[in-house]
């Protein structure tokens, strides 16, 4: 089947696009950008907007400094102007949901994620609450198929808890989504825009973002993270896009779902799902298998097996003697140097335990905190979304999520999505329930029924088990 309307009449369930994008409308959120911060940072804001332009007259070296990795270009629907005009103007896009075989749509902002990389936070926090503004009052009329995403910074926890609570408690925003990784400058070099480290808001990082995860729970809202890679370790190029943009998605993912894991937030905030968006899920089913590897080798128990102190010394001199060559043989005063790199003695003994904080006693427990807390983004074009189903290589079910990418350069027919997820089913590569669950019931897990009340799908959401 290729037209959505028919796939969609097929199913017995409606379909949530967990990741959708509407295009901002920028005369009006600049509008809204100089009333939160003022016309500093309306003028400041406008330099954002033509970064891309003013960055293409730097040479290469100059780039390097910066930190200016080549960005997404020509990025968005033209040919097909509506589109184009479907992700700008919401009454066309919920006229049009049925059309795409879409029953409601969670809509992420598309210039509105500059924010989550801005340096000045005066700017960074009025140009947040300016989209959360736009993007609640604009989608207000059509919050039985549509809601729009917050975007709240996670630069420092005291900021977020501010822009969270505006957006949740004033605007009524219902989804947020946060900044998952905030590249920041390393010592000593705060010129230097290129010399960044990636702070995860789990391991080693700069603050304690435990108040953030906190307020998360007790406002009943769901942090999800739509994260890229672009712009540190290999994906910094100057002239290629492609080469910047290939696996980011899914390599941001997996630093902040392993720095979340090991640093214990999803343990103390067992009542938190995270999602990470628009990377797939292939880089979750490896990440759950080499943490479960990792555990049954280095837990606080199995590493002591490796401990310096239980080398038979005796017996390892013995097979010395025994076994090894002349000019080794003839060395063998000095087999200290020998043996203590890589095993040296005295390792912190409160650093033995790298899982302590997890609250990890079982490997089935890794697996159930995947299973139960962390959600995936896919995109419709990703087939390897059929390995959150296959429980041969994780050891369990993964929570892949539906996500068109509506109004970027990846959907050139608005159409398509439905039927290029559907392909799946049709060839055999998924049952029908897998579809079921990446196309609806994934989604209602992540948000809750709560967040689906007063919609379209409200009845379909009540009647799951």
């Amino acid at each position: 089947m290729t037209n959505p309307a028919e796939v969609r009449a097929s199913l017995d369930h409606p379909i949530v696009d967990a990741d959708g994008h509407h295009i901002e409308y920028l005369p009006v959120v600049r509008d809204l950008i100089a009333e939160f911060g003022g016309g500093r940072a309306a003028d400041a804001w406008d330099l954002v907007r033509r970064s891309a332009t003013l960055t293409r007259t730097l040479d290469a070296d100059t780039k390097r400094v910066l930190g200016a990795f080549r960005v997404s270009w020509w990025g968005l629907p033209t040919e097909r102007t509506l589109d184009r005009a479907t992700a700008m103007f919401p009454a066309l896009l919920h006229e049009r949901l049925g059309e795409l075989g879409i029953d409601f749509s969670v809509l992420y902002p598309t210039y509105g994620l500059t924010v989550m990389g801005l340096d000045d936070p005066d700017l960074r926090v009025a140009a947040a609450r300016a989209f959360n503004s736009y993007a609640a009052e604009v989608f207000a009329p059509y919050a039985d198929r549509c809601s729009p995403v917050a975007i709240v910074p996670t630069h420092a926890p005291d900021e977020a808890i501010d822009v969270l609570d505006h957006a949740v408690t004033t605007l009524g925003l219902k989804a947020v989504m946060c900044t998952g990784l905030v590249n920041r400058p390393l010592p000593g070099d705060h010129g230097v825009r290129g010399a960044r480290w990636v702070d995860a808001l789990g391991i080693d990082s700069m603050f304690d973002y435990d108040p953030l995860w906190s307020r998360f729970e007790q406002l009943g809202v769901m942090p999800t993270f739509h994260s890229t890679g672009m712009g540190w370790g290999s994906r910094s190029s100057p002239s290629s896009y492609v080469a910047n943009h290939v696996g980011s998605f899914a390599a941001a993912g997996e630093a902040l779902c392993r720095s979340l894991f090991l640093a214990g937030v999803m343990h103390r905030f067992a009542g938190l799902r995270f999602a990470f968006l628009e990377g797939g899920v292939a880089w979750a089913v490896t990440l759950c298998a080499d943490l479960v590897g990792h555990w049954e080798k280095r837990n606080r128990d199995a590493i002591r097996q490796y401990d310096p102190a239980r080398l038979d010394r005796a017996y390892l001199d013995e097979l010395a003697r025994k076994y090894a060559g002349d000019r080794v043989r003839d060395r063998l005063d000095a087999i200290e140097d020998a043996l203590t790199m890589l095993s040296e003695p005295d390792e912190p003994a409160g650093q033995l335990d790298e899982f302590a904080r997890t609250g990890i006693t079982r490997a089935d427990d890794i697996r159930a905190t995947f299973s139960r807390q962390c959600f995936f983004g896919c995109e419709a074009d990703d087939p390897t979304w059929a390995l959150a189903f296959d429980d041969r290589w994780s050891g369990t079910r993964l929570g892949a999520m539906f996500a068109s990418d509506l109004g970027h350069w990846d959907v050139p027919d608005a159409r398509t999505v439905v039927p290029e997820a559907f392909e799946l089913v049709q060839r055999g590569d998924v049952r029908a329930d897998d579809f079921r669950a990446f196309t609806f019931e994934n989604a209602v897990r992540l948000w809750g029924a709560a967040f689906f009340a007063g919609t379209a799908v409200e009845r379909a959401v009540a009647e799951l088990p």
